[in-house]
């Protein structure tokens, strides 16, 4: 599991948003030397090494950083995760932004990995969606997989989904999937359907993902029976962890859902000097 290239930029940005013309309180303080260690006040699912560490290279790379636990590994509360030491103002500049990545990176790792945990032993996958925080897409995709979850499409750019307005606008679901053939022959075709004359329609056309939408669990049954495997289906909308192995039961590929990366409780963490 690696983050991926944009990590310099999204930590420049949040270092520029928090820092501004520069660290006033911490200008009160000596030019000296100083260790500290971030603790987990909680149990979780780590998440979030890489931007951490980019803060302090991009504050002061002569800050150390030692990590007694790694990305997608279980945390205990009071548990030590990483022992830092350096200048103390920058410690202390980079504190709350290294935090805000670490805690709600770890967030979304941590709720993923229940939701995952449930649809143990059975076929169905969990998915994302692009239902992530501003500026965060990336690292919360990172954060899902480090949870046991995988990627949906990253954003728009590299898998159709065509949804009711695409086919309204389109036409039909015939026309859609044609033009989606014929612009990018490569890329992967998923198309929501609202019934199952819907999926009969989308399976005709070779649909490589169906989104079953607002399908009560009978139906998602009688879709997996009519698909027979020619297509992979998808069951998403409202989705919540009292809900997975029903839907599951009923035999569907993938569930995916949003609050995965939207509805983050961040982790309790916190930074001590020694």
């Amino acid at each position: 599991m690696r983050p991926h290239n944009n990590l310099a930029a999204t930590v420049a940005a949040a270092i520029e948003e928090d820092l501004g013309q520069g660290d006033i309180t911490a200008a009160l303080l000596p030019d000296s030397d100083a260790s500290a260690t971030i603790i987990s006040r909680e149990e979780a699912v780590l998440c979030g090494q890489a931007w951490v560490d980019e803060v302090y290279r991009q504050l002061e790379p002569s800050i150390k950083l030692h990590w007694q636990k790694n990305d997608g590994e279980l945390v205990s509360p009071d548990e030590v995760l990483c022992s830092l030491s350096g200048p103390v103002k920058k410690l202390l500049t980079g504190e709350r932004i290294a935090l805000n990545f670490l805690q709600t990176l770890s967030g979304t790792a941590t709720t993923v990995r229940h939701y995952a945990s449930l649809l143990q032993g059975t076929k169905t996958q969990l998915l994302d969606t692009r239902k992530t925080i501003p500026g965060l897409r990336v690292a919360q995709k990172y954060a899902v997989r480090c949870g046991g979850g995988k990627n949906h499409r990253m954003g728009l750019f590299d898998a159709y989904l065509i949804k009711e307005n695409h086919i309204l606008a389109s036409g039909s679901i015939a026309q859609a999937i044609a033009a989606a053939r014929k612009n990018q022959p490569q890329a992967r075709i998923e198309i929501e359907v609202e019934t199952l004359h819907e999926l009969q329609l989308a399976l005709e056309h070779q649909a490589d993902i169906i989104l079953l939408d607002n399908f009560d669990l009978k139906m998602m049954a009688e879709a997996v029976k009519i698909t027979g495997g020619r297509a992979k289906l998808e069951v998403s909308g409202n989705v919540n962890d009292q809900m997975l192995l029903q839907i599951a039961a009923t035999g569907v590929d993938y569930i995916s859902v949003g609050a995965l990366t939207k509805h983050v409780r961040a982790i309790d963490l916190s930074m001590r000097l020694a």
